[in-house]
């Protein structure tokens, strides 16, 4: 399992699979996450994205199909009126 103490990462891919977290804050990172074993300690996320594959993409589909998690929100622009207002 690989260990992160007391580290701040940025821009940063990881698989979290057999990763031990402990004390970190990951920024704008890609977290790639298959259903294996990790482990976190006072771990702080922040404007991360995360990937779902495998059997864990698989658990995400069924949870959101059943309404136990939200389906994510898409933003719909709104229409730009082109009157001219006098």
């Amino acid at each position: 399992m690989t260990k992160y103490e007391n580290k701040e990462l940025k821009g940063t891919t990881l698989v979290i699979e057999d990763c031990f977290f402990i004390n970190c804050v990951l920024r704008e990172c890609d977290l790639f996450y298959s259903g294996g074993d990790a482990e976190f300690v006072n771990l702080r996320l922040e404007n991360c994205r995360w990937h779902f594959r495998g059997p864990a993409q698989k658990t995400f589909q069924l949870m959101q199909n059943f309404g136990m998690l939200k389906a994510p929100q898409i933003a719909v622009p709104s229409p730009v009126s082109s009157s001219i207002v006098n």
